[in-house]
């Protein structure tokens, strides 16, 4: 059980489990993201949510994974290798009686992806990584030539507002849409050829 102490609150902005409060660790080893940016995000992909599968990558508290379950994700499937933060996912699942469509993994992500392949296949990806340290350019790389997602797949990058996504072309995606927030930004991304995101 999470110490409460530890813990503090962000809810649900949608959708089945709305207005509930989500736990989320204090400290800087995880860093949710906000109410408001999240609304933002949800409000440009919520039209496409219904009977989705939503992969959350180091996905902290699991806020961005349960938005999605709660506006009617078929199942989405959490990565996170702090068993602390993993905690406060369960608990977060189970609070909003969402449990039974989450898949939590509680490892590495790059671990992870090797252990889905073949398994599953995305609609969304999201991740959240450790901001300037490059670790999104790895997940990239990885599913360029991967069978986790679709040629439509969806894959939304939440990282500092410096962060160059130059590379892209380079490994067959395109930049579809970036919003920009006061301290970190949401770059969309698809394979290249597609023309909009949402």
């Amino acid at each position: 059980m999470v110490n409460d102490r530890r813990c503090r609150y962000l809810r649900v902005i949608a959708g089945s489990a709305r207005s509930l409060k989500l736990k989320t660790l204090e400290g800087i080893e995880t860093r949710p993201t906000t109410d408001r940016i999240k609304e933002t995000l949800f409000n440009m992909i919520s039209p496409q949510m219904y009977d989705c599968i939503f992969l959350d990558l180091f996905a902290g508290s699991g806020g961005i994974g349960i938005e999605a379950l709660s506006r009617g994700a078929k199942e989405a499937v959490f990565v996170e290798k702090n068993p602390k933060a993993m905690e406060c996912v369960k608990e977060n699942l189970k609070f909003t009686c969402l449990e039974k469509k989450g898949l939590t993994l509680t490892k590495d992500v790059m671990n992870a992806l090797y252990q889905l392949e073949g398994e599953k296949v995305f609609d969304f990806v999201f991740m959240d990584p450790p901001y300037n340290m490059g670790f999104e350019k790895r997940v990239l790389e990885y599913l360029a030539g991967s069978d986790l997602i679709y040629e439509d797949t969806v894959i939304i990058v939440e990282a500092s507002l410096d962060t160059d996504f130059g590379y892209l072309p380079e490994l067959g995606y395109s930049l579809i849409k970036e919003k920009r927030y006061k301290t970190n930004k949401h770059v969309f991304i698809e394979k290249a050829g597609k023309e909009e995101v949402c």
